[in-house]
């Protein structure tokens, strides 16, 4: 029966992680890049200052550094199993983000269009595709929400989260809205990965 779950989550997991390459592909170029890039137009081109500051203070939640923090202040609650656990799939989303970043080297739209891309935050070292914020945020809310057993509005609310957090990427200036998407999917998928099941008498301590 364990068996079985596991190759099921594995199932789900490489199912996601095409999903996301797909993605990638479809936003390469032809109609694809062209959607792409016209939806980026439409969320980048500003609703206002409160917006602008608004999407300043949320992107950084999907860094690495916050993980880091939500890591910490888990181990110092007493839940040191959910925070190493949540952290290592932040920690493999983050490198498989930029391993994938190296593989395909989508320029930042503020690089592929210089004239018509609003930069609100600093420039990113790394390429585009995909969005290492809402990855790591996603992985790690994932597979920390499963094993401090949260309810399910719970879990709706941290994935809304990582999905203001892509969006807030897209809004600044420094990723596609298939960015975005594709850093869903991966860290959807490190987070099936990741995932036990839950045995007997089974803690989150």
């Amino acid at each position: 029966m364990i068996a079985a779950v596991a190759r099921g989550r594995w199932l789900r997991a490489s199912g996601l992680l095409c999903a996301a390459l797909a993605v990638g592909a479809w936003s390469r170029g032809g109609r694809g890049r062209r959607l792409d890039e016209e939806a980026f137009r439409a969320v980048n081109d500003g609703w206002g200052p409160a917006a602008d500051g608004a999407f300043r203070a949320v992107t950084e939640l999907g860094s690495i550094w916050a993980s880091a923090g939500a890591w910490a202040v888990l181990r110092a609650g007493g839940r040191a199993r959910a925070a190493d656990r949540a952290m290592a799939a932040a920690l493999l989303a983050w490198i498989a983000g930029q391993g994938l970043k190296r593989l395909v080297g989508r320029a930042r739209p503020y690089e592929a269009e210089p004239d018509g891309a609003r930069l609100l935050i600093r420039r990113p070292a790394a390429a585009s595709w995909p969005s290492s914020h809402p990855a790591v945020l996603g992985a790690f809310a994932t597979v920390a929400a499963r094993e401090l057993g949260l309810a399910g509005a719970a879990r709706a609310g941290l994935a809304a989260l990582a999905g203001v957090v892509g969006l807030s990427r897209v809004y600044l200036g420094v990723h596609y809205p298939a960015d975005v998407v594709g850093g869903i999917l991966l860290g959807r998928a490190v987070a099936e990965a990741a995932l036990r099941s839950p045995g007997p008498g089974r803690g989150s301590r």
